[in-house]
């Protein structure tokens, strides 16, 4: 498995926590996905069926989703989730997927997410980071 965590970037400067926020109020996954099958990325359907069992497999509660299909490939997506929410973004001719994970619940658990997607649409390597939210 070739999933790389990077440091997150935009570190506080005071706080109690160990994320240095003195508040917080989740933490956004920045997600890229690199040498990825094309022909999962090329299609709403095809995406929105995987970003399904994300959503199922990372027990994320979906509430709404909306996904725009680009000529004459490509695809983005938005994903709200009771905890917060997902979106996707694919270049099929680069095999590249770009996805962020905000999650401000206890439920869900991104780093299935993240494997799901790594899964499904066949990445070969993930990189990502963590950003705490708050103040």
């Amino acid at each position: 498995m070739n999933i790389k965590k990077r440091n997150s970037t935009g570190t506080a400067t005071s706080g109690s926590s160990s994320s240095g926020l003195s508040k917080e109020f989740g933490s956004h996954f920045l997600v890229e996905l690199i040498n990825c099958t094309p022909d999962r990325l090329r299609k709403v359907k095809d995406v929105k069926q995987i970003m399904r069992q994300v959503i199922q497999k990372s027990k994320s509660t979906m509430v709404r989703s909306s996904f725009h299909q680009f000529q004459p490939e490509g695809v983005t997506g938005m994903i709200l989730i009771r905890e917060s929410h997902i979106a996707i973004h694919t270049w099929p001719e680069e095999g590249y997927v770009a996805a962020d994970i905000f999650t401000c619940g206890q439920e869900m658990d991104p780093y299935i997410a993240i494997e799901v997607m790594k899964d499904r649409f066949e990445a070969m390597e993930v990189r990502y980071q963590i950003i705490k939210r708050g103040f």
